[in-house]
């Protein structure tokens, strides 16, 4: 037991990346051609860059020929490249590379990502059409949908902020797509992408109102405290100021 312990632990482990694990098909691999990446990458960190196929051959009971086969698959495939380096002492070797590997996973995983995101998109469009037509109680026209289009795919809006911007509008009771798209552009003039930055600015909005209120009341107070000096109507004095009797 303490022997086959020893082993185990002198063997050491290997890293292998859960991504590929979960899309090695869609990087066109099956199975035979995982386990030979599997081998090599297991040499390669082990410190072995370009380990005899013999070797490997043995390790997937499989013969030479068919490890040959394997490799060139992963060759056409642009999966796996042989690359000369020079090492620190002067002399070049060989070694495999899986970098294009690597590449193509992360093409697929931007572009898996870029689905989503258009998946996402379609969605908040969906919601933004339900909702607008909710407050205007009527179906939007071909032309009215165009212009909401536009502005996920020219203007880059976020749903928060048309859903905010038709709250103004249903609030102005202004029930159309101009008064939203003003409403939209003076945020943008201010540099306003989020929800967030539309409450501050709404916060700061009714800072200034109290303040003016504030200054309004007071002055007015300031003018009740003063005393009201009557006027002498000279006109009808019995007896103006330098005149005769």
């Amino acid at each position: 037991m303490e022997k086959a312990l020893k082993q185990f632990l002198q063997a050491g482990n290997m890293t292998v990346a859960n991504l590929l694990l979960q899309n090695y098909r869609q990087l066109g691999m099956n199975e035979q051609e995982l386990v030979l990446f599997l081998e090599l990458s297991s040499s390669i960190q082990a410190g072995d860059s370009f380990p005899a196929i013999d070797q490997i051959a043995s390790y997937m009971y499989c013969d030479s020929n068919q490890l040959y086969q394997l490799l060139h698959r992963l060759f056409e495939k642009k999966l796996l490249e042989i690359k000369s380096v020079t090492d620190e002492n002067g002399k070049s070797h060989d070694v495999y590379q899986f970098d294009l590997m690597y590449e193509k996973l992360f093409w697929l995983l931007r572009q898996k990502d870029q689905q989503t995101q258009q998946q996402i998109l379609v969605v908040d469009q969906s919601e933004i059409f339900q909702a607008i037509e909710k407050e205007f109680g009527r179906t939007l026209s071909p032309i009215e949908m165009e212009t909401i289009e536009q502005w996920f795919s020219e203007d880059h809006y976020q749903p928060e902020l048309i859903l905010l911007a038709l709250r103004e509008a249903v609030l102005s009771q202004a029930y159309s797509l101009k008064y939203i798209d003003r409403v939209l552009l003076s945020w943008e003039k201010k540099n306003i992408k989020t929800a967030a930055q539309v409450q501050q600015l709404k916060e700061q909005q009714r800072e200034r109102r109290l303040q003016r209120q504030q200054t309004n009341f007071s002055q007015r107070a300031a003018a009740a405290k003063k005393p009201k000096i009557p006027l002498q109507r000279w006109a009808h004095s019995d007896n103006p100021a330098g005149g005769d009797d």
